[in-house]
């Protein structure tokens, strides 16, 4: 039996009564489709409506575009749903989450990094503004992970660092934050990422912690955040061998089960134990981490009987909506479980005061929701965050330091990158790497900087023969040292890697034994190393004396980042995660 009355909803008895008689006047059809979180292929008010119609969906995920574009699509989704939906944007950084012109703040590690808890709570705040502005009400943030393995490739910058007091006072202040514009959070990912080394995205990545280390670690983490009213969350597909064992000591290691599908996990540890009534969605249902635990068909009702509220993404809205109601008439689904999961929906709906206003009517007029979006006031903000966290992480060369036309007229920029990941550019765009961005900052401020172009870029187009003369001059015949000591003062090699859609996050070296990719020449020429995504980079480039942390390569991050190097402002930013890793490193 769900209390509606209790924490998170505090439903009233009309909100109550609105949830219960909502229920009994829905057919079979539209219950199943409550469960559904559907992606959307199109804006068209023919795909919307259809999709409505058809399925009954009960909330959407969508891919951000111009904040007019999704005002449009949530104004038709929530003028022609019977229900009124929860729409849901990734605000994990900002409102560039909801709206691709809406306002990037940081990712969370970058907020971290300034070491002030009042960012979390700006980034919540700017989040909500700018979502709830395009018709959204709920979402999938803040990122409440651990960070606690270096190599693991998709927590990296997505957390607020490895210590779960910190990342719970961040987490906190971030909720806080975007609830004031009416915008429910969902805490991710159940029961906690960021301690196995590989991307539930592309595999199984468990999180191996004992029941004692989980409870002093994402246990409290999660309680406190439960204390204070956490609506919902999203259950990662991760499995937690600990405490399924514990709840089942006869489990065997071949029925260890991600969380999404696991009942020891989200109902037993989830529910029971920890006491959450909130919403539970499941993290994207096309992942390897769950579609390599079974069959589809029985994923659908496995993952609502054991303990999830709502199912994200189709993949064939026909199979998925098939099997979802078979699984249910089959007993797979039971009906207490399809009641309670409906029961959490809508009372999150009332919650949110959905049931109280024309559905034409829950979203702000369209000039007015515009105008929100993309303030000065928020980038203001922005940049306060990127001067407060970009971080001189290792300054063993403190010699290297300030730069300036004078002292380092001539520049080479050597970016370093990621294996190529078409996910990564599907999801990031297909933007250049951004040492562009640095050579051509540093030539407006009076630099002569130059791009090296690595011998990858040089066979790109020749034909085999010409690609194999090229790599072989490369590897029997090495350029003197002296053609980079008396051609540039000072190499600024630009770290951008990223480790979405890939099994690492670890640099992609288009070619070694002495090419300028690898900084092998930190003792030749002035070298500074600058990261522009992964914080995670020393443990392949230690022997780089000065490294700087800069999180991400936005055009006004990468200014900021020059007016420092050049000694125009400090350097204040403190990692909330080790960045040397191993001894070496340091040194």
């Amino acid at each position: 039996m769900v209390d509606l009355k209790a924490q998170p909803f505090n439903l009233d008895d009309e909100g109550v009564a609105w949830v219960e008689q909502t229920i009994a006047a829905m057919t079979d059809e539209e219950k199943i489709g409550q469960l559904f979180v559907n992606m959307g292929a199109e804006r068209t008010e023919e795909y919307l409506t259809g999709v409505l119609d058809t399925y009954h969906i009960g909330a959407v995920r969508y891919q951000p575009s111009k904040a007019e574009e999704v005002w449009e699509q949530n104004y038709i989704l929530q003028a022609k749903s019977k229900i009124p939906m929860l729409i849901a944007a990734n605000t994990e950084a900002g409102g560039n989450g909801a709206c691709t012109d809406g306002t990037y703040v940081g990712w969370e590690a970058k907020v971290a990094a300034t070491g002030d808890v009042r960012y979390a709570y700006e980034l919540g705040r700017i989040s909500g503004i700018e979502a709830s502005a395009v018709g959204c009400n709920w979402s999938f943030a803040p990122i409440v992970d651990i960070y606690r393995n270096w190599r693991n490739p998709i927590v990296s910058r997505r957390t607020w660092g490895e210590d779960a007091d910190l990342v719970l006072e961040m987490s906190l202040a971030y909720m806080k934050g975007i609830q004031e514009s009416g915008i429910a959070p969902a805490a991710k990912h159940w029961p906690g990422d960021g301690i196995d080394e590989r991307d539930q995205h592309l595999s199984q990545a468990p999180n191996w912690l004992s029941t004692d280390e989980w409870d002093a670690t994402f246990g409290k983490l999660y309680k406190g955040l439960f204390d204070a009213g956490l609506p919902s969350l999203m259950t990662g597909h991760i499995a937690l061998p600990s405490y399924q064992k514990h709840f089942n000591p006869d489990m065997r290691d071949e029925d260890i089960l991600p969380a999404t599908i696991s009942k020891e996990i989200n109902t037993k540890l989830l529910r029971e134990k920890l006491g959450f009534n909130g919403v539970v969605v499941t993290d994207a249902s096309h992942m390897v981490g769950l579609t390599g635990a079974g069959k589809r068909s029985d994923l659908l009702p496995m993952a609502i009987e054991a303990g999830c509220d709502l199912w994200l993404f189709f993949n064939d809205p026909d199979e998925d909506f098939h099997w979802m109601m078979e699984g249910w008439k089959s007993g797979k689904l039971s009906d207490k479980r399809l009641h309670e999961a409906l029961t959490r929906i809508l009372g999150l709906k009332a919650m949110l005061g959905l049931h109280k206003r024309e559905r034409t009517e829950l979203l702000p007029p369209k000039e007015e929701a515009l105008a929100r979006i993309g303030l000065p006031e928020h980038q203001k903000v922005a940049e306060e965050v990127a001067d407060k966290a970009i971080a001189l992480v290792k300054n063993k060369q403190p010699e290297n330091l300030p730069i300036s036309t004078e002292k380092y007229p001539r520049v080479l920029v050597v970016p370093v990158g990621a294996a190529p990941s078409p996910f990564a550019m599907m999801a990031e765009g297909a933007a250049g790497h951004p040492a562009d961005k640095f050579v051509e900052q540093l030539n407006a401020r009076g630099y002569k900087a130059t791009r090296y172009e690595s011998q990858l870029d040089k066979v790109r187009g020749k034909s085999p023969e010409e690609v194999r003369q090229i790599l072989g001059d490369a590897y029997s015949g090495k350029s003197p040292i002296s053609d980079l000591t008396d051609n540039y003062d000072l190499v600024i090699s630009v770290a951008n890697i990223t480790g979405l859609g890939q099994a690492i996050e670890r640099p992609y070296w288009p070619g070694t034994k002495g090419t300028l990719d690898m900084p092998w020449y930190v003792h030749e020429i002035p070298t500074i190393l600058v990261s522009t995504a992964s914080p995670n980079v020393l443990p392949d480039m230690g022997q780089v004396k000065t490294y700087i942390s800069a999180f991400d390569d936005k055009d006004f991050n990468i200014e900021i980042l020059l007016d420092k190097l050049e000694g125009k402002s400090e350097f204040v930013g403190k990692p909330a995660n080790e960045m040397f890793v191993f001894p070496d490193t340091r040194i």
